[in-house]
């Protein structure tokens, strides 16, 4: 009688075993439909990663620090996951001035480049006495921009001749204004061109710092 209540007992062990294991793959899928769920659209739409390269945003922003930008609403963002199922996100926010962004550099489209916005869409800037002047509808005569904020006391800006943006144009310069390729070189910047905004640096770690 014994030998013949083995056999049941572990083929039920099996069938226990096999369950356990069909369990856990379900599960796995599970985590991992979340993730495609949560990570894909946070990627694409919300946030992008950026390894600063160069100094022309020193001392403010350095050679290999790790950055997030803020894209959603920014740039313009198409989603094609099926033939069905595509839609395209049209950018709705406007840059702040003296906001840090992130754009495409206009000659080389795979290139990116991270400067602060100086001149916004319709206005006119011009460089005097080491001063940047802004003119636009509330200011005709002109204003001095305060960059006390992210500029040190001895920093030198050469003098340029005022430049007009249209309606769909930013102004942008780094903050190492002597050793910064922006648009006192290539000009202003598009609207398109504009990936996002500076959110955090995320590393170094003892710099950590929120925008």
């Amino acid at each position: 009688m014994p030998e013949y209540k083995e056999v049941p007992e572990k083929s039920q062990e099996i069938d226990i075993e096999y369950l356990g294991i069909g369990g856990l793959l379900l599960e796995m899928v599970k985590v991992f439909l979340l993730a495609v769920v949560i990570i894909i659209p946070v990627r694409v739409f919300l946030f992008q990663p950026f390894f600063v390269q160069g100094s022309s945003m020193e001392p403010n922003f350095e050679d290999g620090q790790y950055l997030v930008i803020s894209e959603f609403g920014y740039k313009q963002t198409a989603f094609d996951m099926t033939e069905r199922f595509r839609f395209t996100v049209d950018p709705f926010k406007a840059i702040n001035r003296q906001e840090v962004i992130v754009f495409r550099y206009p000659k080389n489209p795979e290139q990116f480049f991270i400067k602060r916005a100086i001149g916004l869409p319709g206005e006119a800037v011009e460089i005097r006495r080491g001063k940047v002047i802004i003119y636009n509808q509330v200011h005709p005569d002109g204003f001095v921009l305060d960059e006390s904020g992210y500029l040190g006391a001895g920093t030198l800006t050469q003098d340029m001749a005022r430049v007009a943006l249209h309606d769909d144009e930013y102004y942008v310069m780094g903050d190492n204004r002597m050793f910064s390729y922006d648009s006192r070189a290539f000009g202003p910047i598009s609207k398109d061109k504009v990936i996002g905004r500076v959110l955090m640096r995320a590393w170094p770690v003892g710099r950590f710092s929120l925008y």
